[in-house]
């Protein structure tokens, strides 16, 4: 792990007084070249993940398609030209490159509707004071409303589910390339790279009403806009990640409840490992990273040891919680930038047996919130939290929680220390630094 020293600090320092500008012309040898892929290709579509860049770079690294010959470098502009090409070759070595936006669901979710699905008649049949709380939905016929919904939801997955082979690199050309409404899969696979694209969450056409959830029932829906699933060797880099046209915020409400057709952003479950997320953007979204699925023992079997995962100089901004939510994994989270605003619940989520560090972060809060709702205990297991600020001044995190919530108190040390760093600046020059460097469109 290469730290800046005290001249580092010097220059650091005397750039901040001449602005944001100066501040990331200053830090470019210490991080934006020190965080970045190996450079020897001048192609940003075979850049390989640099060694010691977080849990992606363990091993064998992560390399993804760089080694693909001519025939396999794709340049797609439609949903089902980027379906053909991760489909072509197997897990040969491969390259897509992303141009212009790509629409996983541009004929509208009217072309997924099984003939006689009528979302009216749904809300009449499943009304809590016609249906009422007591009994879900599972066992309606498949001519119910009901059943018309599950058939429509099916038609959906199949059309916008995309499965992401091993030894693959999918990256975005220019400054405006995205994919909408899509829910990558990353599934069973090694060593696979995602980079400089802006990936709009998908919308569940057809999310389900389930009475028995909570006391007033509630809607879940399905997709995560990138699950890695069992997989290893993953490097999201230079992504934003949004709900783009389809806010909560613009949801409507049904049964008085959020009509939800979101569900995350990025999932890390069922033995996924060693994955780098890094100056990525990460906005507009409520239930955002979930690291580790499940509290079950039969889950938790094959998620000990595993999930994995480095997250560094990413922007949070606009979310409501998961930012991540771990379970069991040896996580390190740090120079990130966290923006709370009006409807945030809390950033990082203690879970079974979690094992995260967070260190050197930056926090932004909203008038009215407190740094005590940064952590949210679900289950006791000890945590590492240093360096970190909080608008401006240093905060223990874990003093902060246990203060105003002492009746679920958190411990201290997560009993690792990590070492797949790149340069770690500290916390007062995280915002500036992100603020330039993150997201889409900006590959050095």
């Amino acid at each position: 792990m290469s730290t800046l020293g005290w001249h580092g600090h010097a220059t650091l320092r005397a750039a901040s007084l001449a602005g944001c500008t100066a501040l990331v012309l200053a830090l470019a040898g210490t991080g934006a070249q020190a965080h970045s892929p190996s450079h020897h290709h001048r192609d940003p579509a075979r850049q390989t993940l640099g060694a010691g860049d977080g849990w992606a770079s363990h091993g064998t690294g992560t390399t993804g398609g760089a080694a693909a010959d001519r025939e396999h470098v794709y340049t797609v502009r439609t949903w089902a030209e980027f379906k053909k090409a991760l489909a072509d070759g197997g897990d040969a070595p491969k390259i897509i490159k992303v141009k212009g936006t790509i629409d996983a669901v541009a004929e509208g979710c009217e072309a997924f509707a099984a003939p006689g699905y009528d979302f009216d008649a749904y809300l009449e049949a499943y009304a809590p004071e016609t249906w009422g709380l007591e009994q879900d939905l599972s066992a309606e016929p498949d001519d119910s409303p009901e059943g018309l919904r599950r058939a429509s939801a099916a038609a959906q997955d199949t059309a916008i589910k995309a499965n992401v082979p091993s030894h693959t690199t999918i990256i975005g050309v220019g400054r405006n390339a995205g994919i909408k409404g899509a829910s990558l899969q990353i599934k069973g696979v090694d060593n696979v790279i995602i980079r400089n694209l802006t990936l709009e969450s998908p919308l569940d056409c057809f999310p389900q009403w389930d009475p028995t959830d909570g006391d007033k029932g509630n809607w879940n829906s399905e997709y995560d806009t990138a699950v890695v699933y069992g997989s290893t060797h993953v490097w999201l880099d230079h992504n934003t990640f949004t709900d783009g046209e389809h806010p909560d915020s613009e949801a409507p409400t049904h049964f008085g409840m959020l009509y939800q057709q979101h569900d995350g952003e990025l999932d890390i479950v069922r033995g996924a490992d060693l994955v780098t997320a890094s100056w990525n953007v990460f906005t507009e979204h409520d239930k955002t990273i979930l690291i580790g699925n499940s509290d079950s023992e039969s889950t938790a079997a094959g998620d000990r040891g595993k999930l994995r995962a480095t997250f560094h100089h990413n922007l949070f901004s606009g979310l409501v919680e998961r930012a991540p939510r771990v379970r069991f994994g040896q996580v390190d989270v740090y120079n990130n930038h966290f923006v709370a605003e009006d409807g945030y619940s809390y950033s990082f989520g203690i879970g079974k047996e979690c094992q995260l560090v967070a260190e050197h972060n930056a926090f932004t809060l909203a008038k009215g919130i407190g740094p005590a709702k940064i952590l949210k205990r679900w289950n006791d297991a000890p945590l590492t939290a240093r360096h970190n600020l909080v608008n401006g001044r240093p905060t223990d995190l874990i003093a902060a929680h246990n203060a105003e919530l002492p009746g679920t108190p958190l411990r201290s040390g997560a009993g690792w220390t990590p070492t797949l760093r790149t340069a770690v600046h500290p916390a007062w020059a995280v915002p500036a630094l992100v603020k330039h460097g993150a997201g889409a469109g900006r590959i050095g």
